[in-house]
């Protein structure tokens, strides 16, 4: 004879939800107080749910995260459409919309949970700067316009061994052997900085890359399956820059401006010349940005030693996000800006741009041999 588990009620299920809750709210508390415990939980527990999670979803060449996130949509819409047509019938619509609450409540709670363990905390550990010895300093315009001028000979090093479609547009290889490429090259990297060593799992481009692009975003991490995925639609050369970001979240470095700064080191220092090219590039971009508000003629001396070759990536990266600026792009910008502050980085979107100041504190120390 077969035994019977109960079936829990939603009073029993309201329990549980409100269980996840408490518990994330608590750790997240706990590591904002206590540096202490972030720091130890993002070098001993949270690479756990990595070496787990992460080869687990690993499995899969398509991203988990992005198949649930549609699964999850169209169980919503046909649960709704249930319910309308138990309204319609009166048929015991109440009693489903509140097991439905219930249920709903609950999925967030997990979620929630989830987000804890494998993000939230680790925006309050120790930063890859304080641990790598390369923090930010204060420098001239001068100094600024010295790094642009040094990034612009590496692009223009490389500019002419990449491989280019008739356009002049770079291309990568096969796709997926990308994402390998990759995983070496922070693998590689974590050889010098041993907080970046460790298992990495292959970034995964969306099946469906609309859904990042008219948020105006290269790539996200997912914390509910430990995966880094990129918008397999953006130009070329972004990707290896934009893969290496992503892996860097799973080192548990959160920080925008520092998951920038790791993916420059880890693409711009791999054995493959397209990563080069990718990492100096937007590295050279980031820098030049900054330099056009900090001195205009000196961005403009600089601007013009770029090489032609690079020039098609540029406009044809001008071109692409162009068809997706918009209300919805604004409204995402809005919804990042605040997440990122909600998580003490309080240069919200802004704090993207911060990796010029580890570039340049990286290129100062460089030429004084005090790095790798």
């Amino acid at each position: 004879m077969k035994k019977k588990f109960p079936k829990l009620t939603n009073r029993r299920k309201s329990i549980m939800g409100s269980i996840l809750f408490a518990a994330g709210f608590i750790l997240m508390y706990t590591s904002r107080i206590s540096r202490t415990f972030a720091q130890w939980y993002s070098m001993h527990v949270y690479p756990v749910w990595v070496n787990v999670t992460g080869r687990l979803a690993g499995v899969f060449a398509f991203s988990v995260s992005e198949v649930l996130l549609y699964t999850v949509l169209l169980l919503a819409v046909l649960t709704l459409l249930r319910l309308i047509v138990k309204a319609v019938r009166k048929c015991g619509a109440k009693r489903e919309l509140l097991a439905w609450g219930v249920r709903l409540y609950v999925f967030a709670g997990v979620l929630l949970f989830l987000y804890v363990l494998n993000c939230g905390i680790n925006y309050h550990r120790e930063s890859f700067s304080e641990s790598s010895g390369i923090e930010m300093e204060s420098y001239t315009a001068k100094e600024l316009k010295g790094v642009c001028l040094w990034l612009t000979e590496e692009v223009n090093a490389r500019s002419s061994q990449v491989a280019r479609d008739k356009g002049g547009v770079m291309r990568l290889g096969l796709r997926g052997e990308e994402g390998r490429g990759a995983v070496n090259a922070m693998q590689r990297l974590g050889r010098e900085y041993p907080e970046l060593s460790g298992f990495y799992p292959n970034p995964k481009g969306l099946l469906c890359p609309w859904i990042l692009s008219v948020q105006q975003l290269t790539g996200i991490y997912s914390p509910f399956t430990v995966e880094a995925n990129y918008n397999s639609g953006i130009v070329d050369y972004n990707i290896p820059f934009t893969m290496c970001h992503e892996l860097s979240h799973l080192r548990g470095f959160m920080q925008e401006e520092e998951a920038n700064f790791i993916a420059f080191l880890a693409s711009s220092g791999s054995e493959d010349i397209h990563f080069q090219y990718s990492g100096y590039l937007m590295g050279w971009k980031y820098c030049m940005n900054v330099l056009y508000q900090a001195d205009y003629d000196a961005w403009e001396e600089v601007r013009g030693k770029l090489s032609g070759e690079a020039e098609p990536d540029l406009a044809a990266n001008r071109e692409f996000w162009d068809k997706y600026d918009g209300r919805i792009a604004e409204a995402a910008n809005k919804v990042n800006d605040t997440y990122l502050k909600a998580n003490d980085q309080s240069e919200g979107v802004e704090s993207y741009n911060k990796m010029v100041d580890l570039i340049v504190a990286y290129r100062t120390k460089s030429k004084k041999g005090c790095v790798p």
